[in-house]
């Protein structure tokens, strides 16, 4: 089997966090795929743990794929934690139905460990009679392969990266197969339709003098929790912000987040009026669909977030945007000049941090 030149249908195998941050992680990918095959459709299918993602409706609207599908792997109640896994022919007669009309003539499996996407890449492609591609993470996974990238630690030793290298580079090792190379590639999202539409129904007038800043303190999972920010500090970073340069603050957040949104804007409130400032404090915690979260970080000049989705958003969307870790992560990292990553920040700095990226987005 050979590889079409150009391929037009291409098929793009995942399986992992159906998070938003782990998503988008995988469009830089997708937009060095576009980048060498301009006319190449890509077709998305995810193996995921439980269905019924809020993140399933946002990718499907992602401007890059041509179309998404989303396949269950595992039975049982997620929050239970009495899941079992689905026997792999069920899966992947499950997949053979999503793709049951559906031409592909190029398969990639970006998963570097495991047997069950090497095993569904194989079938799907022997079905539709495509050029398949993975990763050799060990000798013998090159056989379900028409062509094969190296291991994933061959690779960072081929790019000089440590084993921590970021998440987005990681799809780069399946595309090694393929000879593309990310290079300044970076994440990518644009607002859909429903966003646009939303954005012109909200036209969220910003006073004269002031940015629009919207700030995501979210991780309001249990397990998120520890990448949350100090609420008192972030308060005081804010304030001090905001008398350098004023701002209008918009908070987004999940309907679980809404908490300790209050709990910050209390504290918020309750600084300002110690330092006889004045702040516009709107708070969309539980009102916005992702597609609407899209559209206010796009209409933003700055974005402040903890180490969550709509952190990874607002990069894709090349807001200049400040993650605010409480410790060192490197491959949540996202290397761009638009981007700030500070870990627990003092004032001083989370202030020229935020001022740097302000004069970015003015140009300055």
């Amino acid at each position: 089997m050979k590889l079409p030149q150009p391929p037009r249908d291409i098929l793009l195998i995942k399986s992992h966090s159906m998070g938003i941050g782990d998503l988008l992680r995988s469009s830089a990918a997708w937009a060095s795929l576009k980048a060498r095959w301009p006319q190449s459709n890509l077709h998305l299918l995810m193996l995921s743990n439980h269905e019924g993602y809020p993140s399933e409706a946002f990718i499907r609207s992602h401007h890059l794929l041509q179309s998404a599908h989303f396949v269950t792997i595992k039975s049982g109640d997620p929050v239970g934690g009495n899941q079992k896994k689905l026997p792999m022919d069920e899966i992947f007669q499950m997949a053979e139905r999503a793709l049951e009309h559906q031409p592909i003539d190029l398969v990639i499996d970006f998963e570097p460990g495991g047997l069950r996407t090497p095993w569904l890449t194989r079938r799907i492609a022997k079905r539709k009679q495509a050029f398949s591609v993975g990763i050799a993470q060990f000798p013998l996974r090159r056989f379900f392969y028409d062509g094969a990238a190296p291991s994933s630690r061959t690779y960072q030793r081929l790019h000089g990266l440590s084993r921590d290298m970021d998440y987005t580079e990681k799809d780069y090792v399946a595309l090694a197969a393929l000879g593309i190379v990310r290079g300044e590639t970076r994440i990518a999202l644009k607002p859909s339709a429903a966003a646009l539409a939303w954005q012109t129904a909200h036209p969220l007038p910003v006073p004269e003098g002031r940015i629009r800043l919207v700030l995501n303190i979210g991780c309001g999972t249990l397990d998120a929790l520890p990448k949350r920010p100090d609420l008192s500090q972030l308060a005081d970073c804010m304030v001090a912000l905001l008398q350098r340069s004023p701002y209008q603050l918009h908070l987004s957040g999940a309907a679980f987040e809404a908490q300790v949104n209050a709990e910050f804007t209390t504290l918020m409130r309750a600084r300002l009026h110690a330092a006889g400032l004045d702040c516009e404090i709107t708070d969309h915690a539980g009102q916005l669909s992702l597609e609407q979260l899209t559209a206010l970080l796009a209409c933003a000049q700055l974005v402040v977030s903890s180490d969550s989705g709509p952190y990874h958003m607002a990069v894709a969307l090349q807001i200049p945007t400040l993650c605010w870790f409480n410790f060192e992560t490197p491959p949540s990292r996202h290397r761009h000049a638009d981007v700030r990553c500070l870990v627990r920040p003092d004032v001083g700095g989370f202030v020229d941090a935020c001022l740097g990226l302000v004069s970015c987005n003015s140009g300055g």
